[in-house]
């Protein structure tokens, strides 16, 4: 009551944010009427001019007004568009580097020129990022002509582009592509072994369209590009024929209805096996001679098998044909649950996607393992400036300023909302529930009114599909299997009477105009004369009158998303414009989202509630189901944030690891580099073996001896330089050895050539860091798995996992000088052009095997995260230091008369 009462009196956060750019508007306005008195070419010129001014050290927000008002004049001469006062409320947002909200159908496409222009004139490049290729296609397409206008150029990054192609469009001023192709993009960039094949700049500026569903629905699920390992298809045809054999567990522990061999939990999607399938798993091994009769599921040799056997469980219980994928030309295409299209390219990990095509017998693909990863929260967060815009995000606000800091500022409409919300009706049974939909969608097609029915699945749709087609009702369906006819089908979705039923938001960035698409219409046309375009629109102009009078588009939810935002990007399909419009969402107890998230009580209250037409309308009802829906947006939330948690620690590791590969790209001699490994690895080695300060019968000589020989090619007699020489210490072994070290080298460098051995020098430099951090990226991934289970002993995960992750990558770093010194010193050096050869041929036999894909988010991620948080209530015990802290200014331990902040503490520095 008293936020309300603050609210009337001072107005909210985005009031006031409106108000100060109203201002700016004013401005931009009042310079309008000097800019239509402008020819085309001191139009142009005033691009030249801005930059000018900023190389002089003007502001770009001191030029916001001026390059405001030359974007929207250029838009009225080229696209025939003058942006609304509303639209260049939604460019300063985004020049701010914020979030804005608009509704459907207000021009999002065109607002972002106005930002994108003002900020491209710094010549660092912008980004403007769409969720599918289409999207980004036509958007470039269409808005290009105005920036090529205004004297800037226009790229488009796709999947089906070359390098070359990709490289020309990263380095225009304005650059459009998809969240997916950047992502990997900056993961490619970051693989390649010369300077030359990098694509991207670096991330200055970018514009993301539809931004809750790249920062938010996808961010749960890591990029990753990965490469084959071994082959164990065999492995899984046999599991999976285990599969069908194992019964589940009905009824909860403290009330089993029915014993089986394992439990599913729905909300979490996890599947675990009982301790009769434990003895029933073992018992089918045995007798499909997979492990031997005296063998134990859990030894350390078969944990792969247990492995299997849950992914095939999963594969089996929780994927579902035409739901979580569907198959096409025998190959497993995952549906993007938040879109419902296919994702071509993207595998499911930790084998689950191999186990989903040995339960639809398909070929198994090869395993793969992680070459590269990042998450889309910290790849977006490497940008300096970051904005985006939406129809929907001011309900998860609280999420954008928390993991991005990014404020939504909601923009009003040019017209007003004519849009009726109608009530939720709930059925008891999903028959009662398609009837009633059939039912409403015959009522309006006899009206004339176009109807747009939004589905969860592919199931779903076609389910839908058929009972329609039993009634004779003409429809087009939109979803994963159809969706090259996407563009094609929204189109005309507005025309009197259509039927369009779409997965999900399938569509989502085009208009649906009520009375169909003329334009596109005429597009068609090879060649159409002035008879036929008047033709067209003369016919549309009927055609959208019909539609206004029988209450515009009118838009049926057959059933609540997770998230209320998803539900609300369904309804904004309708009354665009200030068009007329309405939407109702039809429901049953059937349904997902009430079967696992609403509560016992609520469905009895329901079931017990008599009506005749089966609809219950109930206030309590919608409380129930939007609290079930608050539950797993909090809950996906958690999710998000724990992932990026653990990511950070990953990616400050991944920052460095990147930069230094950088840096060694852009070398031109990496020798320094060469000659501080060289004595690092062998003061390490001497001293491990000849402690320093330490008695003579601690020392081992002849495995040191051993050791030089094997690793480094090195016959040193170290212990006949002790049998002449009594005083000689630990320190005086290393400077003889590096001295032989450096001299074998040196010879080396004779034969081959200084600049050869250069070259060489840095691929090997290279290839050991690639090698080694893939290395990495494994054990990384095995250590966050595991690592919850530090919660037990009241220690904190988090905690945990930064210590062990530290100590991985000072592990990382000792394994990288120490191979780089190892196999330069075994290495017989090639010519320059061999060299040069044998690079560029591992590179191409790289990119041939990896491969793309979205990690799917953990099924166990849900359990982790209450096992952390749990663990995190816990009190902790502090920190215990082993060994006595060496001092900063110390003598180093290693005996290279350094002190030890110049030294071995420059790496915990």
């Amino acid at each position: 009551m008293i936020f309300t009462l603050f609210k009337k009196l001072f107005g909210s956060q985005n009031d006031r944010h409106l108000k100060r750019m109203n201002k700016l508007v004013q401005k931009i306005n009042a310079l309008e009427s000097s800019f239509i008195n402008l020819s085309d070419e001191q139009i142009k010129q005033k691009t030249e001019d801005f930059r000018t001014r900023i190389q002089s050290g003007s502001s770009l927000d001191q030029l916001l007004p001026e390059a405001f008002a030359a974007c929207r004049e250029a838009s009225h001469r080229v696209l025939n568009m003058r942006h609304f006062d509303v639209q260049l409320i939604g460019g300063i947002a985004l020049h701010e580097g914020r979030i804005a909200e608009m509704r459907t159908g207000e021009g999002k496409t065109l607002i972002a020129t106005l930002a994108a222009y003002l900020n491209a004139l710094s010549g660092k490049g912008v980004h403007i990022i769409t969720v599918n290729d289409y999207l980004a296609t036509r958007d470039s397409e269409w808005m290009g002509p105005l920036y090529e206008f205004l004297g800037l150029s226009v790229g488009v990054v796709i999947s089906d582009k070359t390098s070359e192609e990709k490289k020309a469009a990263y380095h225009s001023d304005i650059t459009y592509g998809t969240n997916n192709e950047f992502g990997f993009d900056y993961l490619r960039n970051n693989m390649v072994f010369r300077l030359e094949d990098q694509l991207q700049r670096m991330p200055h500026y970018a514009i993301v369209d539809e931004v809750d569903s790249i920062l938010i629905d996808e961010a749960r699920t890591p990029l990753i590009i990965s490469g084959p390992t071994d082959d164990s298809s065999d492995l899984y045809l046999k599991i999976n024929q285990l599969i069908p054999n194992l019964t589940p567990q009905i009824g909860k522990e403290e009330e089993i209805e029915k014993e089986g061999h394992y439990i599913v939990d729905e909300k979490s999607r996890q599947i675990e096996l009982t301790e009769l399938g434990h003895q029933y798993v073992e018992e089918l091994m045995v007798e499909h001679g997979l492990i031997n009769a005296s063998d134990n599921l859990y030894a350390h040799n078969h944990l792969n098998l247990l492995h299997h056997v849950t992914s095939g469980l999963k594969a089996h219980i929780l994927f579902h044909k035409d739901v979580e994928y569907i198959i096409s030309d025998e190959e497993v295409l995952l549906i993007d649950e938040h879109t419902g299209r296919t994702m071509p390219g993207r595998r499911l990990s930790d084998g689950l996607h191999q186990a989903i095509e040995a339960k639809e017998g398909l070929p198994v693909q090869q395993e793969t393992q992680t070459l590269a990863s990042t998450t889309f929260q910290n790849y977006f967060r490497l940008y300096d400036k970051l904005s985006g815009m939406t129809g929907t995000a001011d309900t998860e606000a609280y999420e954008m300023h928390q993991i991005y800091n990014l404020d939504v500022v909601v923009i009003p409409t040019h017209l007003p909302v004519k849009r009726q919300d109608e009530n939720d009706l709930v059925f008891l049974t999903l028959q009662e529930k398609y009837k009633e939909i059939i039912k409403d969608i015959t009522t309006r097609v006899q009206a004339k009114q176009p109807i747009l029915v939004g589905t969860a699945s592919v199931e779903a749709s076609e389910l839908l599909s058929n009972a329609l087609k039993k009634e004779k009702i003409s429809h087009e369906v939109l979803n994963a299997k159809l969706h090259g006819r996407e563009a094609d089908i929204i189109a005309q979705a507005g025309k009197p009477g259509a039927v369009t039923i779409a997965t999900n938001m399938a569509g989502r960035g085009t208009d649906i105009i009520l009375g169909g698409n003329w334009e596109m219409k005429i597009s068609k046309l090879k060649s159409p004369t002035p008879q036929e375009i008047s033709t067209i629109k003369s016919e549309w102009s009927q055609d959208n009158k019909t539609v206004l009078d029988a209450g515009g588009l009118h838009v049926i939810g057959t059933e609540r998303h997770e998230s209320r935002r998803i539900d609300n990007q369904l309804r904004g399909r309708s009354g665009r414009q200030g068009d007329p419009g309405s939407s109702r969402f039809y429901l049953s107890l059937d349904d997902n989202l009430m079967r696992i998230f609403v509560s016992d009580g609520i469905k009895k209250f329901m079931q017990s509630m008599d009506s005749e037409d089966g609809a219950i309308e109930s206030r309590m009802v919608s409380n129930a189901i939007e609290k079930a829906q608050r539950k797993v947006e909090g809950h996906n939330f958690d999710i998000r944030k724990q992932l990026l948690e653990y990511d950070d620690v990953a990616n400050a590791q991944r920052l460095i690891v990147y930069q230094q590969r950088n840096e060694i790209l852009k070398s031109e001699e990496v020798n320094i580099n060469i000659t501080n490994m060289r004595q690092e690895v062998v003061c390490d080695l001497i001293n491990t073996y000849l402690p320093p300060m330490s008695m003579e019968e601690q020392w081992n000589i002849p495995n040191l001896e051993k050791i030089l020989i094997k690793e480094f090619n090195l016959t040193i007699p170290i212990q006949q330089w002790f049998n002449e020489n009594s005083q000689l210490s630990s320190a005086d072994v290393i400077e003889r050895t590096l001295a032989i070290l450096l001299e074998t080298y040196q010879e080396k460098e004779v034969i081959a050539g200084e600049q050869s051995l250069r070259y060489f020098e840095k691929h090997v430099l290279l290839r050991v860091l690639d090698d080694k951090w893939k290395e990495h990226l494994n054990l990384m991934d095995h250590l966050r798995q595991g690592i919850h289970l530090r919660g037990y002993a009241a220690r904190n995960p988090k905690d945990e996992y930064k210590r062990e992750a530290y100590n991985l990558f000072e592990s990382l770093l000792n394994q990288i000088r120490y191979e780089v010194i190892r196999t330069l010193s075994h290495v017989q050096v090639q010519s320059p052009e061999d060299s040069k050869a044998e690079e560029e041929r591992r590179y191409e036999e790289m990119l041939g095997k990896i491969q793309l894909h979205h990690d799917q988010l953990r099924p166990d991620a849900a359990d982790t995260l209450e096992n952390n948080l749990e663990a995190t209530q816990n009190k902790q015990s502090p920190f215990v230091r082993q060994d006595r802290k060496v001092g900063r200014n110390e003598s180093c331990f290693c005996g290279s008369n350094k002190k030890y902040k110049q030294c071995h503490g420059r790496l915990k520095s």
